[in-house]
């Protein structure tokens, strides 16, 4: 071979070997905590994430933000410690802790040096076991949740998410009004209440704690029964995961009005799946991609490529414990209102009409290929692990779709999209009403309320 040849000369480069999430330790404590952990060589940074089931049906009707209100309050102030010392405790060693509720229930969120996991899981666990909820705390985030609820009426694609969930749910469902609670439920609560439902929800009975990074040299047994291991309380009454039921008249449009308005925006939604769902959970990760997930995709081709509409529309199946939906979401110039929700819902209703091979494959392989990045480091591991646990699931499931990928083809595409979306949308537009409601209404794609935003 001749130099010249030599420097042309390119390596052979193999295909990627299929990508599975890292081995789990299983394990259960007597008080019946679930332990989960993932040995994550080099990654001296340990997370640990402590997930709970608590369905947001739980809260009272009249004090619905609670589960929000005392997810904030857990880390000020223990039986211990004042909210200053827990977080002094907390800085001197360097320890991240944070909580948060979804749907489906509360996780704890703790990352720490490896040097300090002792020390980092006994604050956990006194923010978990034993929170002081002091009356001045609880008044502060109160205050800070209904200043929240101002903005979040105030910023559009907030408020168009509120709307949708409100018109596209009936509204006897929990999941009709917003996750953290409204001025009227929020306002209300005192820290009697916040001790009573921790008491009553809180409990290690079905709980799981994920911890993930290198846990070499580490006895994680041992480490979770010493702070966890004495947790008690009895099992809170189940919730039976159901569907939450859809609003009758959920299929319509409904204009919120923001006169002057530069920008609309637009939040688009019908039925989709759970990650139960029959035909595997691995078209739909695809799905999410090829329809409106990347700047290649259907709608941004149009929106954003094509008519220069937008930075930028997404769409994706988003999952709940039990049922889904399919959202699309983003914001638009405002002289293209009209035109351009009629081309997203076009492109959303035509995409029933199947796939191509390439759009699949580039699908296919942007969700197998980028997996090893999304789960590379151990908050992402803990998070993944914990998440999963919610809904009865281990990460085998996350194994499972990145392989089931493999057999993902044009045709299995078209028969997810056309299971679940068949045109029968809820549309919430943010906007100027007095421009481009008209406009709307001759779009015809059902019956347009124009509302005060």
């Amino acid at each position: 071979m001749t130099s010249q040849e030599s420097v042309l000369a390119r390596p052979q480069v193999s295909p990627p070997e299929p990508w599975a999430f890292p081995e789990a330790q299983r394990s259960e404590l007597a008080n019946g905590l679930g332990v989960v952990s993932y040995d994550i060589p080099g990654q001296y940074v340990i997370s640990v994430c402590l997930a709970v089931p608590m369905p947001l049906e739980r809260e009272p009707r009249d004090r619905e933000g609670i589960a929000t209100i005392m997810a904030r309050t857990l880390d000020e102030g223990t039986a211990l410690h004042t909210a200053e010392e827990f977080a002094e405790l907390l800085e001197r060693k360097g320890i991240a802790l944070g909580a948060g509720v979804s749907d489906a229930g509360l996780v704890v969120n703790l990352d720490v040096s490896k040097r300090h996991l002792s020390e980092a899981l006994d604050l956990l666990s006194q923010a978990v076991r034993e929170p002081a909820f002091p009356a001045d705390e609880v008044s502060r985030h109160i205050k800070i949740r209904l200043a929240e609820i101002d903005q979040e009426r105030a910023v559009p694609g907030q408020r168009a998410a509120i709307e949708f969930i409100a018109t596209y749910f009936d509204a006897d469902e929990r999941a009709s009004r917003p996750t953290a609670g409204t001025k009227a439920t929020v306002s209300v609560i005192t820290p009697a209440d916040l001790v009573a439902f921790h008491a009553a929800n809180v409990v290690p009975s079905g709980a799981t704690v994920a911890i993930a990074g290198d846990l070499s040299d580490l006895d994680v047994a041992s480490e979770i029964e010493q702070a966890l291991g004495s947790w008690s309380g009895g099992a809170a009454e189940p919730v039976e995961p159901r569907e939450a039921a859809r609003a009758l008249e959920a299929t319509r449009v409904v204009f919120l009005d923001r006169p002057g308005s530069v920008q609309t925006e637009f939040y688009v939604g019908c039925p989709g799946p759970d990650h139960s769902v029959e035909d595997g959970w691995a078209p739909y990760q695809v799905l999410g991609f090829v329809v409106g997930g990347s700047p290649s995709a259907r709608v941004d081709a149009v929106l954003r490529e094509e008519k220069g509409f937008t930075y930028g529309i997404r769409s994706g199946f988003r999952p709940r414990r039990r049922g889904g939906m399919f959202l699309t979401s983003g914001s638009v110039r405002a002289d293209s209102t009209v035109e351009a929700l009629g081309l997203l819902l076009d492109i959303l209703d035509t995409a029933r009409e199947g796939f191509t091979a390439q759009e699949t494959k580039a699908g296919v392989d942007f969700i197998g290929r980028t997996a090893p990045g999304r789960y590379a480091t151990a908050d992402a591991v803990a998070e993944e692990a914990a998440g999963l646990s919610l809904e009865g699931l281990t990460t085998d499931f996350t194994t499972e779709n990145l392989l089931a990928l493999a057999e993902v083809d044009a045709a299995s595409l078209a028969a997810a999209y056309g299971r679940y979306v068949n045109g029968e949308w809820t549309v919430v537009v943010v906007g100027d009403a007095s421009l481009y409601a008209e406009g709307v209404r001759g779009l015809d794609r059902g019956e347009v309320s124009v509302l005060p935003a």
